[in-house]
């Protein structure tokens, strides 16, 4: 392999180009469980027929474990976006039409959304009452089974260079309710300090899936919760301030 472009560089982990395939190699420590889970991951949501870079290997590079899929030649969304700020709200339609076919889909194998939220609460940097609540709030709300991205965002959508959107970045795939996954993303463009993007996207979202603006919101608390374990430090305490919201405008 030649590992000589370097397309991205996390804290755990590092994307390499290599011609027409995708080279990412996990750091040292990283847990095997969650590498083999995401190729899993993966190779299930192709045989949805979504449209994302196929899984190509798993292998190890000098002691590091590595997934090898296709490079896919083009720019995000978020890169659109910014560079074309007179079409963010065309961009953001197609974010939403995106995710809702990524929803329309199902896929039994998948790990279960509410088993993976009530795991996360449990680890919660939270008092008992809180988690209490929380775990209440997730287990009334109703048990879906369509296909659940975890990180839907503009930075793991690709339009290639003939024009076709790709999604990347299926580690964190579940299957259960919509409005869940909606709330993860509405969340995220909060975290980017996209407040106006967030807002506009949450319309977007009920509008073109006939949900309930306030259904959506019941997820906030219980999503950002969950993802308080795993996000960053700096990200922290400002999903854990969404925790106690329980009322919305």
């Amino acid at each position: 392999m030649k590992m000589d472009r370097v397309i991205a560089v996390r804290n755990d982990k590092t994307v390499y180009r290599d011609g027409d395939r995708c080279i990412k190699v996990f750091h040292q420590g990283y847990s095997k469980a969650d590498i083999l889970n995401e190729a899993l991951n993966q190779a299930r949501i192709e045989e949805t027929g979504l449209n994302i870079p196929k899984i190509l290997e798993v292998t190890m590079i000098d002691g590091n474990w590595a997934i090898v899929s296709e490079f896919i030649s083009g720019k995000t969304l978020a890169q659109l976006m910014q560079e074309n700020p007179d079409k963010k709200d065309e961009y953001l339609a197609m974010l939403v039409d995106l995710q809702l076919t990524v929803q329309a889909k199902t896929c039994p194998k998948l790990n279960k959304l509410k088993d993976k939220m009530n795991s996360k609460i449990a680890q919660a940097d939270l008092d008992a009452t809180t988690r209490y609540d929380l775990h209440t709030r997730l287990e009334g709300m109703p048990r879906h089974n369509k296909v659940c991205h975890g990180d839907f965002n503009p930075s793991n959508i690709i339009i290639s260079d003939d024009g076709k959107p790709y999604i990347l970045d299926w580690s964190h795939a579940t299957q259960g309710n919509a409005s869940a996954d909606a709330a993860r993303t509405y969340l995220l463009f909060w975290l980017s300090g996209d407040i106006d993007g967030a807002n506009k996207y949450m319309k977007l979202f009920c509008d073109k899936s006939n949900t309930a603006k306030q259904y959506v919101q019941k997820w906030l608390p219980i999503v950002a919760a969950s993802q308080s374990v795993k996000g960053k430090p700096e990200e922290r305490e400002f999903l854990l301030s969404w925790v106690d919201v329980v009322d919305y405008e």
